[in-house]
């Protein structure tokens, strides 16, 4: 795998990729295979104190917290405290029920691979700090999201990506060990592989070594609170602690967790994506031409983070970075680990003023698939997408092309004889998919 290539080449990468950006913003990379155990830093940890950064800076790392919690299931599960087939009914108050898609019951194995036809996100969401959205949900409004929700018939079957189920399923495994979502990562994973600094609440001294977090465009932002679904996204960590999670994930190391381990890779649900065929528990799979990985990204507003491994090739690449924009490190994980292509450097992509009746002759609603609906809308000299209750900024590079700043993804129109858009191209890492206009 490529991830055996020398530090010297990596850090090259790290400074292309950094090119540019405010010297508090850096990038950490951690590897590890039968050569041992590398760290590259490069930039800053964008700590008042000046606190350089390393390979015991704590970042956030978002929903590759889902990878920890499929772990969590796969272990309980083995030690006889759940079955990956009990329903995630009985997990919750008498007076919250849970909707039945296609008349089969949601079980913890289908929240773990995100078939249980739950939604992305919640739909009252209403925080206090848009930089902070999860801080103020309580487990009140979680219930009452859960009562309320009922399921389309796109979703009824199949793979759809869920932050709601994944942080029901941290919720109902908490709630089966009769404690919270933090003691047992704790107690079950990070105890046990020697990762001291893997937490969502951090103490005292750990926050002398929490980086400060930045926006899309280098600006500090606040840290980022999960207290209710914690299972999709609380976790923070170090990229020592978690090249030592992969250690024990690629067989480098013996750990008390190794039939765990196998048993999430284990169970395998088609996604129907190309970026990765598979998804096991917690774990997204690609079978890539040099072998397959496991592998799962995370963001918040002011961090990213990749993790993956191939068990075959017993190797590991962690990558975590602070700043929320695309190209700060996921694309680097997977290029190490899988050889996949590296996203535009820093200045590639350069915001131009688009004219702004081209900006208006873009708005519309797209129909992107049966289930989802773009409503585009021409806000403050970008667009603005809104799908359910996500909204995205995509900004002009040229008068009718477009792409986000947080993730590898372009779009541009085409249009009829009256100037209007008829439809939309949403590039994503490189796949193109059409939008009609309905709208």
């Amino acid at each position: 795998m490529q991830a055996g290539r020398a530090v010297a080449d990596i850090a090259a990468i790290l400074q292309s990729r950094l090119a540019g950006k405010p010297a508090e913003v850096g990038l950490v990379v951690g590897v590890v295979d039968a050569d041992g155990r590398r760290v590259v830093c490069h930039g800053g940890a964008g700590r008042p104190d000046g606190r350089p950064l390393d390979g015991d800076t704590i970042f956030e790392i978002g929903s590759t917290t889902k990878a920890f919690t499929g772990l969590l299931l796969a272990d309980m599960a083995g030690r006889g405290d759940v079955a990956l087939d009990d329903l995630a009914q009985p997990f919750l108050p008498a007076d919250v029920r849970l909707a039945v898609p296609g008349g089969r019951p949601i079980t913890l194995q289908a929240l773990a691979s995100h078939t249980a036809g739950l939604p992305r996100d919640a739909d009252n969401y209403a925080p206090r700090d848009p930089a902070n959205p999860f801080a103020d949900y309580t487990t009140a409004n979680f219930y009452d999201f859960l009562n309320r929700w009922r399921p389309s018939e796109a979703a009824q079957a199949g793979f759809t990506y869920s932050n709601v189920g994944m942080g029901l399923l941290g919720h109902a495994l908490a709630q089966r060990a009769g404690t919270d979502f933090e003691t047992l990562i704790r107690t079950r994973i990070a105890e046990p592989l020697g990762m001291p600094s893997t937490r969502v609440t951090l103490t005292p001294k750990m926050e002398q070594r929490f980086a400060s977090g930045h926006d899309y465009d280098g600006r500090p932002t606040a840290h980022t609170d999960v207290p209710v679904i914690a299972g999709a996204g609380a976790l923070r960590s170090t990229v020592n602690d978690l090249v030592a999670f992969l250690a024990a994930q690629a067989g480098l190391v013996e750990t008390p967790l190794r039939l765990a381990m196998a048993a999430q890779l284990a169970p395998r649900w088609p996604t129907g994506r190309t970026d990765f065929q598979f998804q096991a528990l917690g774990w997204c799979v690609t079978a890539d031409p040099a072998g397959e990985i496991a592998w799962h990204t995370g963001r918040t507003t002011g961090f990213r983070c990749c993790l993956g491994f191939d068990r075959e090739a017993r190797v590991g690449v962690a990558v975590l970075g602070n700043q929320a924009t695309a190209g700060a490190g996921e694309d680097i994980g997977l290029h190490l680990l899988a050889g996949r292509g590296l996203a535009p450097t820093a200045g590639a992509r350069q915001v131009v003023d688009a004219p702004p009746e081209a900006l208006k002759a873009c708005e519309g609603r797209y129909r992107l698939s049966p289930a989802v609906e773009i409503v585009v809308a021409a806000r403050d000299g970008r667009l603005i997408f809104q799908t359910g209750e996500r909204r995205m900024a995509f900004y002009p590079e040229r008068a009718t092309a477009f792409f986000m700043k947080q993730f590898d993804v372009q779009a541009t129109f085409e249009f009829d004889v009256q100037g209007r858009a008829a439809a939309l191209l949403l590039t994503e890492s490189g796949r193109e998919r059409r939008a009609p206009r309905i709208g």
